[in-house]
């Protein structure tokens, strides 16, 4: 059964699955609010939102390669996969979908971020204020089991990025914690330097 997680919750995935966990998808999906337009006025341009997993080590993105994003589908070690990138959010359930491999992933990382950012959300005047039902799910690879589930409710307009949550291990378990945090970082190079 799937856990609903509050903002700063944190959560045993290792607990929670039933089949030892080896494997996990994070998938991450949003829609735009929508807006009644006018006959004769501008129809607005798509929110194209992006998903990214930052590999840390010690805290910090030690690479590059330890970015994995619609540029870089995977790492090198071929153990956090993007699925590919959704330019509209449009339809239900997860926008887009990072998978990791938990039994596989190097030593040297200590938790992996998941961030999203509105793709040229300055030059577009876009923010996550003109987002909903927004939220990071967590599901075991082994037996397509809904782990747990972070849905954002709070009010973000004004705020380019969100830094959705975290999956780290702690005393030999794997667990999540729900971040939620909202910046007003234009995109991905600036939350990188969060990081760095």
């Amino acid at each position: 059964m799937s856990i609903s997680l509050q903002k700063g919750q944190k959560v045993s995935l290792s607990k929670e699955s039933s089949t030892g966990l080896s494997r996990v998808m994070v998938g991450l999906g949003w829609d735009e609010v929508k807006k009644k337009v006018g006959l004769f006025a501008k129809k607005p341009e798509p929110i194209d939102c992006d998903a990214s997993a930052l590999m840390l080590t010690n805290g910090k993105i030690a690479a590059k390669q330890d970015i994995i994003y619609f540029g870089n589908l995977r790492d090198a070690s071929g153990c956090v996969q993007h699925m590919g990138d959704n330019l509209t959010g449009a339809g239900d359930g997860d926008d887009e979908q990072i998978v990791v491999d938990l039994a596989r992933l190097p030593e040297q990382y200590d938790r992996i971020v998941f961030v999203v950012n509105i793709y040229g959300a300055v030059q577009k005047r876009q923010h996550f204020g003109m987002i909903e039902n927004a939220f990071i799910r967590i599901v075991d690879g082994g037996t397509n089991a809904e782990l747990c589930k972070y849905n954002l409710s709070e009010n973000y307009d004004g705020m380019m990025t969100m830094i959705f949550g975290e999956i780290y291990k702690h005393n030999g378990e794997w667990k999540f914690n729900a971040i939620g945090q909202a910046t007003q970082d234009p995109g991905l190079p600036d939350v990188v330097n969060r990081y760095v």
